[in-house]
């Protein structure tokens, strides 16, 4: 009986074990029980980490943007995410001008050239660089929004692993992206 019960409890452990260790895939990979993949907070900050830092040079190179120290959020009650970068700002022949940080908010699109979800007409909520105004014409604000543009067109906040987008049923493809609770939803079509 005791054998039994030792077998019985180790047997449920292992499976304990292996239940935990497939939560991260399970989140990304609900689709595959249903119409939509779900992507947390989290696994987008995991990926968004190891994407950063990322240098951006403007005007020829008389300027450079350097992003730093991603954070991502997703606010209850938004349809947006927020994303808090860390900016330093050269000039041509001197760096770190300036250093500060700015925030965005905005929506996300899937694009099937980078199997990405990539920022969607994202709105600078704040920008706090001190001094960099006066290095570029139009000022630290339209600095911000040509990184911005450029980051939003080029580069995905997160990138669907190919293996998930592999098992996708063959009558399914992604569909519309939107936030929702506090987590990202691909409806699948």
């Amino acid at each position: 009986m005791r054998t039994r019960r030792r077998f019985l409890l180790a047997t449920l452990a292992a499976g304990a074990t292996l239940v935990v260790a497939g939560c991260s895939t399970l989140n990304a990979v609900t689709g595959l029980f249903g119409n939509e993949i779900n992507f947390t907070q989290p696994q987008l900050q995991r990926y968004l980490n190891q994407s950063f830092p990322r240098e951006f040079d403007k005007l020829g190179g008389l300027v450079s943007a350097t992003l730093t120290n991603p954070r991502l959020s997703i606010p209850s009650g938004d349809d947006r995410l927020r994303l808090d970068f860390d900016i330093g700002v050269s000039a041509l022949g001197a760096r770190d001008v300036s250093r500060g940080h700015f925030a965005v908010a905005s929506r996300l699109r899937y694009d099937p050239a980078t199997q990405g979800l990539h920022l969607d007409n994202p709105e600078i909520l704040s920008v706090d660089v001190p001094g960099a105004g006066s290095l570029m014409s139009g000022g630290t604000r339209q600095m911000v929004n040509t990184v911005l543009a450029e980051y939003a067109r080029s580069e995905p906040v997160y990138r669907i692993d190919s293996d998930v987008l592999k098992r996708l049923p063959a009558s399914k493809r992604i569909g519309s992206t939107q936030i929702d609770n506090g987590r990202v939803v691909i409806h699948l079509q």
